[in-house]
């Protein structure tokens, strides 16, 4: 087997190298960099023009063919005396007719460009480089997001290409003030990051603090996308289990949060855009709240908000009311409690059975779709009535643990519903273990927890901390929008009226 040489001096495709003027000292350069001729989809493709030497590289699958292809049949009709004086102004100003084509002189921007899935055209002689944008990424359709789902509204969402995710955004809102500044974070994987904000609303200072957090990432690759710029863009929250970005597959909800001033966040290869700076309470909202008449979506939100507090609150307190307590449960209520406790503590059941609704969870994921539905009946009906009848749970241990799950799967936000959820299971053992002062004691560091955190320095609780009596208004009951006409101050809005007139 031939041995690998590792005595070629490959410089760093950042390093910033002109160009030379003889494309064959170019060619030799590129191909030691980019690996022409060990890369199967690397290409490179050399021709004359004109009695002008050139040459493309590109890689194999990023490219249109139907857009080159026109391009090499307008250069082929080019004679000798067309490019006889100012030979690459002409081709860039006349002969290569595409909407985005560039000049750039350093071997930084052509390394980055192609694999990016852009076109080089080099030209003998120059000391200069076309980059011609004829690129097409492998992408799917946008499609109605499995997690954000509604029973009416529009039906599209975000997709794994940041260019289209940027139009869907742009489609709803039409101001020229929306910007939307690009970077590239890795040294490696040079992924195209996307900052989004209405110049004339957002608060110009946030802007500032996240461009500036975003360009200090030092890493080599972001191959996790969004959730590993997150886990940089929020310095502090380390070991909260608590989202403190909002992910979104939305484009309508993307564009109403840009209208309240949030600065996005695009990550090219992710369909979740990032909302900052987001509340606890942001979590909690649904866009069906907003797809129905006002009071309907009243109804929508408290259902909601009871799902999620039961979730977190009613397996400790029935733990505490039925079993250590009893004396403290009203009289009306006596006829609860389990009958038989099962050859397991109640609170072993808990916890083991939070485990197991996770464990189906992630099983259910990995499980092909034609089988999900199998074996969901498998967990659900056979291992949970025969744990029962074999009297290893309790039958109220099944069933308080099945409205608690759906409290969860009932929290719009996956990310706070496993944070809920691991909370709640915190509560449990210290009800179990410590009575009533142990679920105190937790309760009250987990309030603590919330009011220290902040998301991008702005209160993790607003507008109950600090309290805002409007703005909380607004989070209980789902106003009609003609009395929605403030932004948020949340976000320190440059332009506080939504509704001047």
């Amino acid at each position: 087997m031939p041995q690998i040489r590792t005595d070629i001096d490959i410089p760093p495709a950042d390093q910033k190298l002109p160009l030379h003027k003889r494309l064959s000292e170019n060619l030799k350069f590129f191909e030691r960099v980019l690996g022409i001729g060990q890369s199967f989809d690397m290409v490179k493709r050399e021709l004359s023009f004109a009695g002008h030497d050139m040459c493309m590289i590109y890689i194999n699958g990023f490219v249109k063919d139907d857009i080159l292809d026109e391009l090499l049949r307008n250069l082929s009709t080019l004679k000798r005396e067309q490019l006889a004086v100012d030979a690459f102004d002409k081709l860039f100003k006349t002969y290569l007719p595409h909407v985005q084509v560039e000049k750039v002189d350093t071997s930084d921007q052509i390394f980055t460009a192609i694999l990016s899935g852009q076109t080089c055209l080099l030209v003998d002689g120059y000391e200069q480089a076309f980059l011609i944008d004829a690129r097409s990424y492998p992408a799917r359709t946008p499609s109605e997001p499995e997690l954000e789902r509604v029973v009416r509204g529009s039906r599209d969402g975000f997709v794994e290409t940041m260019v289209q995710n940027c139009v869907l955004t742009r489609r709803r809102i039409r101001d020229p003030r929306l910007r939307m500044e690009t970077l590239k974070i890795g040294t490696r994987s040079k992924t195209d990051v996307c900052v989004a904000y209405i110049q004339d609303v957002a608060d110009l200072e946030l802007v500032k603090e996240i461009k500036h957090r975003l360009s200090k990432i030092e890493i080599d690759g972001i191959p996790m996308s969004e959730k590993t710029v997150e886990e940089f863009l929020i310095r502090k929250n380390r070991y909260n289990p608590y989202p403190v970005v909002r992910y979104t597959e939305r484009p309508d909800v993307a564009a109403n949060h840009l209208l309240e001033g949030h600065v996005l966040v695009y990550v090219d290869t992710s369909p979740s855009v990032m909302i900052t700076p987001t509340t606890l309470f942001h979590h909690v909202q649904h866009a069906e709240e907003f797809r129905e008449n006002p009071i309907i979506g009243v109804y929508i939100r408290w259902i909601r908000f009871a799902g999620i507090l039961t979730s977190m609150f009613l397996i400790p307190l029935w733990i505490l009311f039925t079993l250590i307590h009893r004396e403290w449960m009203p009289t009306q209520l006596e006829f609860l409690g389990p009958e038989t406790v099962g050859a397991i503590p109640i609170i072993l059941q808990f916890l083991i059975a939070e485990i197991g609704i996770d464990l189906m969870r992630m099983a259910a994921i990995h499980t092909p779709t034609p089988l999900a539905t199998a074996m969901g009946l498998v967990a659900a009906v056979l291992i949970g009535d025969i744990a029962v009848k074999v009297g290893l749970f309790s039958p109220e241990t099944i069933l308080y643990l099945a409205v608690s799950a759906i409290g969860t799967f009932a929290t719009p936000s996956y990310e706070l519903s496993m944070a809920n959820k691991l909370c709640g299971m915190i509560f449990i053992f210290a009800v179990g273990v410590f009575d009533w002062i142990g679920l105190v004691i937790a309760v009250g560091l987990w309030a603590l927890m919330l009011l220290t955190t902040k998301s991008i320095n702005r209160p993790y609780l607003w507008p109950l901390i600090p309290f805002n009596a409007k703005a909380m208004l607004n989070i209980l009951v789902r106003a009609p929008m003609r009395g929605k006409a403030m932004r948020p101050s949340i976000v320190h809005p440059r332009d506080k009226d939504r509704q001047p007139n």
